[in-house]
């Protein structure tokens, strides 16, 4: 999959099509709202929803850090669903493949979700509050929190709608502003809201392979 380089607040980034951000100059990979356990949360509700959302998450992680020689991943809120993400199936996993990745830096900035789904294991993720700062970004769930810092937040998932020949559909985005940009959802299994970007935002396709600049320039 391709990826599309930006200038952020004097840092060079890559916005990838698989709705991640890589910091090449510390080898990070920047990841929102990849919502753990939701499929299972949805069962526990007795809602009938497909499994092996968990492992594609993980898979997906796994060729990310591969591909870019990752070192440390944070995540920016929204790690696990809800209470029942905690499943034994769920955290299982998850305990799997901290143990193959075992080198790796993880920190999760808590998100909504996280404070009520309680935090993961040490074992798997330091997690800390916002802003988590790390100079020139304070990483964030909420967009709108205020900071001195460049503004790395998601919990919106972010979508735009493409219409053409009379056809439309929403595809996941990266809305990229002067003070702050917000990531679309990495989790397998959630939702999209059509944000209203300001005049000023730059708004950036996840379509199918490429990352593209919309509207189409």
């Amino acid at each position: 999959m391709s990826a599309h380089e930006v200038m952020i607040a004097g840092e060079s980034l890559l916005l990838l099509a698989e709705k991640a951000i890589y910091w090449p100059r510390q080898k990070m990979l920047i990841v929102a709202d990849i919502h753990f356990g939701k499929a299972a949360s949805f069962r526990a509700l007795g809602v009938p929803v497909p499994h092996g959302t968990t492992s594609q998450n993980l898979a997906a992680l796994t060729l990310l850090i591969a591909k870019y020689h990752v070192r440390h991943i944070i995540f920016l809120g929204d790690f696990l669903h809800s209470k029942a993400a905690h499943s034994r199936a769920t955290t299982a996993a998850l305990h799997d493949w901290r143990q193959r990745h075992h080198d790796l830096q993880l920190t999760l900035v808590r998100g909504n979700h996280d404070r009520h789904a309680g935090d993961p294991s040490s074992s798997i993720i330091d997690s800390v509050d916002e802003p988590f700062l790390l100079a020139p970004f304070a990483f964030c769930h909420h967009p709108d929190l205020i900071s001195a810092a460049y503004v790395m937040a998601g919990h919106v998932h972010p979508v735009a709608r493409v219409t053409a020949a009379g056809d439309s559909l929403r595809l996941p985005c990266f809305v990229i502003g002067a003070t702050r940009s917000i990531l679309p959802s990495f989790g397998a299994f959630t939702g999209g809201f059509e944000l209203a970007p300001t005049f000023a935002d730059e708004i950036f396709l996840c379509a199918g392979d490429t990352v593209q600049r919309f509207p189409m320039r």
